[in-house]
């Protein structure tokens, strides 16, 4: 068994688990007390890494594991692990995000496709170098599933 104990929380309007539409979503991300000096320097970044626990992801494997989409038609039958679906064999969620502020123990960030409550696992700096890959090549549909994400 692996144990991770969450650093913190999202609080934003978003209540509901929506497919698409994230990017103009504000969150604040309310850290641990005992962890809220680590958000030192953070400040000086213009974007930022947020790992999340999928609470309210349901992975059921006969309807997950391989499945369209969105559900769409017009999308092909895919293994969850080409996929950044929520409902997942480990329900964690990674998602790169603009760096609105630091306070004293809140983080407040822009796109983070997090619904209410979420548990953060961690907060990591966007680095080119490390979280850019200008090589990267994706299918066409993910190109097509992406149009209205952020």
């Amino acid at each position: 068994m692996i144990y991770v104990t969450p650093i913190g929380t999202v609080h934003t309007d978003a209540k509901e688990k929506i497919d698409h539409g994230w990017g103009q979503v504000q969150s604040k991300i309310v850290i641990r007390p005992d962890l809220k000096d680590g958000l030192s320097g953070l400040a000086q970044f213009s974007h930022i890494i947020v790992v999340t626990y999928l609470h309210e992801a349901e992975f059921i494997p006969e309807k997950h594991l391989v499945r369209r989409i969105r559900g769409r038609d017009d999308m092909p039958r895919l293994g969850i692990f080409c996929q950044r679906a929520k409902d997942r064999p480990n329900p964690i969620g990674i998602t790169a995000v603009r760096l609105v502020g630091v306070s004293d123990d809140t983080v407040t960030v822009e796109g983070l496709d997090a619904i209410d409550g979420t548990p953060v696992l961690d907060i990591k700096p966007y680095n080119p170098a490390f979280d850019r890959r200008d090589d990267a090549v994706v299918p066409e549909w993910m190109d097509e599933i992406m149009r209205e994400y952020f």
